[in-house]
C-alpha cells in the first residue's frame, strides 16, 4: 500500500522518490539491543577477553591494585546508535595535553564526581558533557566487566548504553579534539587488528590495537572493545548474523 501510494505522488506530482529504510536495519538494531541487555545480566568474560588486547609481554602488575595507593573510580560509556543499518559506537580523541591520556582515543568518561549518584551516572554525565548526548535520551543496558588502568591508578566501570537515532554530536572544545564515528563490524575485521611497538623507557612493549580511522586505539580502551567483542560474537551466533 505504501509503494502504490509513493508512486502515485511521484507520477501526478513529479515529486523525488524518497530512499526507504529496509524494515530489515530496524529489525536487527532491536534485535540485538534485545540479545546484549539479557547477555549483559549473566556473568562475563572479564579478564580473558580482555587480555586478548593487552600489551605484551602481560605484566601481571597491571590488573593489581596497590592497596597502599587506592585506585579512583571512573566510569565511560560504550554507546550503540544505528546508522546505515548497522551498529555504531562513538570513539572520541582526546586534545594534546600533559597526562597520560593525551592524545589518546578512548570513550566518553571520567572520574567519580559527588554528584554522581554511581559509576553509571558519572558515564552518562561525562557522554553529555564530552559528545553532546543527553543522559535522558540513553537506555542503559548493562555494564561490561571492571578495567584497572595502571597508568592513571583508575578502576574503570564500562557502561552499555543505547539510543535509537543517530545523535547529533557536540564534541567538548576542551575535553575532545574530535568524535570518531565506529562501525561495530570494525571490531570484526581482522584487517583492523594490528600490532605496534610502543617505548616507555626503561620497557619497549608490543601493544595490539584497532585501527579506526587511522587513530591508533589501543590499552584500556582496547581491552574493553574486546571484552565488548566477545560478547557481540556470542550474540551474533546466537542470532546467526
Amino acid at each position: 500500500m505504501k509503494e502504490r501510494l509513493i508512486s502515485v505522488l511521484v507520477y501526478y506530482f513529479k515529486i523525488e522518490k524518497p530512499t526507504l529504510i529496509p524494515a530489515v536495519s530496524n529489525q536487527y538494531f532491536e534485535s540485538f539491543v534485545s540479545e546484549l541487555r539479557n547477555r549483559l545480566k549473566e556473568p562475563l568474560p572479564g579478564r580473558t577477553a580482555q587480555i586478548r588486547m593487552a600489551p605484551k609481554p602481560i605484566d601481571e602488575n597491571r590488573f593489581r591494585e596497590n592497596p597502599m595507593r587506592p585506585a579512583r573510580l571512573g566510569g565511560v560509556m560504550i554507546l550503540l546508535y544505528p546508522d546505515k543499518g548497522g551498529v555504531h559506537i562513538p570513539l572520541m580523541k582526546r586534545p594534546e595535553y600533559d597526562g597520560a591520556h593525551s592524545g589518546q582515543v578512548s570513550f566518553p568518561g571520567g572520574k567519580l564526581e559527588d554528584v554522581d549518584t554511581d559509576l553509571v551516572d558519572t558515564a552518562l554525565r561525562e557522554t553529555h558533557e564530552e559528545i553532546g548526548v543527553p543522559k535522558d535520551n540513553v537506555e542503559v543496558l548493562g555494564s561490561l566487566s571492571e578495567l584497572f588502568i595502571i597508568a592513571s591508578n583508575f578502576k574503570v566501570l564500562p557502561t552499555i548504553g543505547v539510543v535509537r537515532n543517530k545523535p547529533n554530536f557536540i564534541p567538548d572544545p576542551i575535553e575532545v579534539a574530535d568524535v570518531l564515528p565506529m562501525p561495530l563490524a570494525a571490531l570484526k575485521d581482522p584487517a583492523l587488528r594490528k600490532v605496534k611497538e610502543m617505548k616507555f623507557p626503561p620497557y619497549t612493549i608490543q601493544s595490539p590495537y584497532f585501527d579506526i580511522h587511522g587513530e591508533v586505539v589501543w590499552g584500556a580502551t582496547a581491552m574493553m572493545l574486546s571484552e565488548f567483542s566477545y560478547v557481540v560474537d556470542e550474540i551474533e551466533a546466537k542470532l546467526q548474523l
